[in-house]
């Protein structure tokens, strides 16, 4: 059976620095002129679902923001280019990122993935900047695909069927993340979640949503393969 591991990116694969924030932020003032409650929490949303929930708390309407996505998430993604293209953006992997790729990357039944509330082409920028080459994520699903992190496992697990030629069985994917959403958004197709502790939750935290398993972090190469692999 081929595993299709999929990857969260930010908290996840790397610390991003605050990068996608601040690009959203300014997006937000350009076009609504304010970024809505600053104790707004990003992490586990998508692009689309931050750009809403924000604003509607901030009092616009779901038409108000439908009427500004697109031209709001092409002004994003022109300032987050900008900011990583400048070379002083703080994005970098986390602690144990690349050897756990390498070797997720070596063997013969893993098809490595991304699951992202990114827009494709934001998570592209991040990667890059990270030092991660896009192109080894050969399958995924993101923010662009669907405002709702809950029906982008499916569209990945579609994808990967389209790319091996075969139906994947939601048991066969395991969707890598460091939020709630993440453990918690695979479950209508079966998937596995293995919640890694790098981000904003604690392993108690992520412990009470009933992943598969939890890790501390990636820097214990062959506890987080057992985790993944065994999933």
């Amino acid at each position: 059976m081929t595993r299709v591991v999929l990857f969260d990116i930010d908290g996840t694969l790397l610390a991003s620095g605050g990068v996608g924030r601040r690009a959203m932020e300014g997006a937000l003032r350009a076009h609504f002129g304010t970024i809505g409650p600053t104790h707004y929490r990003y992490d586990g949303k998508t692009d689309r679902q931050i750009v809403r929930e924000s604003m509607r708390h901030a009092g616009f309407t779901d038409a108000d923001v439908d009427a500004r996505m697109e031209s709001l998430l092409a002004d994003y993604l022109a300032r987050l280019e900008h900011t990583v293209i400048t070379g002083d953006h703080g994005v970098r992997t986390h602690l144990g990122v690349p050897a756990l790729l390498d070797a997720l990357d070596a063997r013969d039944d893993v098809l490595l993935g991304l699951l992202t509330g990114n827009l494709a082409p934001g998570a592209a920028l991040k990667l890059r900047a990270a030092g991660l080459a896009p192109e080894r994520f050969r399958v995924g699903a993101f923010g662009s695909d669907h405002e709702q992190r809950t029906e982008l496992p499916i569209i990945a697990q579609r994808r990967a069927s389209a790319l091996l030629g075969s139906d994947v069985a939601g048991e066969a994917v395991v969707i890598i993340g460091d939020t709630p959403a993440d453990v918690e958004c695979g479950r209508g197709i079966g998937a596995r979640a293995v919640a890694v502790a790098t981000g904003h939750f604690t392993v108690t935290d992520l412990a009470a949503y009933g992943p598969h398993a939890v890790v501390e972090d990636f820097t214990e190469l062959d506890a987080a393969m057992r985790a993944i692999c065994d999933a």
